[in-house]
């Protein structure tokens, strides 16, 4: 019975092209609400992290693996930059914030939150593409935390905190491929 009514369903459907027509344009229709719903839920999470204060470990590391205290970036804006060096968009994302950073670098600076499979291959790729700045320990506890804190989900992912360290933005690397140069006098007018 229930074959019979779903063949009479689709031959009615394919019979009248008007019908199909409105069909098609219903399914359209419900694909573009997932899609802005799925965008409304990206906004929601800016709005429940914005403004959350994020307290770094004391001691990060430089390029070499020493141990630098966080005191050196008192007074600054901080990109958390969430990266790996097997992830392809995080290698071509990399050059642009080394150069938004070097031209910003009296306000802001970067500290690496890697995702590689080890200190060495974290200490390779920050070598290898000139990372001026400083990361905490490879998959160490605290770079765990910070992630699940923040809600970050994928890679590359810059999120931005004020000298404070009060989230300014989750849309950091966003903000520099759509602005620019002019992405850092963004994040001090939403401070």
């Amino acid at each position: 019975m229930l074959g019979v009514q779903l063949n009479s369903f689709y031959y009615k459907i394919m019979k009248n092209p008007l019908r199909l027509l409105l069909t098609l344009g219903f399914i359209g229709v419900l694909t573009y609400g997932i899609h802005l719903f799925s965008q409304s839920q990206e906004v929601a999470k800016e709005t429940t992290v914005s403004g959350k204060k994020v307290t770094l470990p004391s001691e990060l590391l430089d390029t070499d693996g020493n141990e630098v205290l966080l005191d050196e970036l008192k007074g600054k804006y901080i990109g958390l930059y969430f990266s790996a060096s097997w992830c392809g968009p995080c290698r071509t994302f990399t050059p642009k914030l080394v150069q938004f950073r070097d031209q910003n670098e009296e306000n802001f600076e970067v500290v690496l939150v890697g995702s590689d499979g080890s200190a060495k291959a974290q200490a390779n790729y920050m070598k290898k593409y000139k990372m001026p700045w400083l990361a905490l320990k490879n998959q160490s506890e605290e770079a765990r935390e910070l992630s699940l804190s923040l809600d970050v989900e994928y890679i590359p992912y810059l999120i931005v905190l004020d000298p404070d360290g009060n989230v300014v933005t989750t849309s950091g690397k966003q903000d520099i491929s759509r602005l620019g140069s002019e992405a850092f006098s963004s994040w001090v007018k939403k401070k």
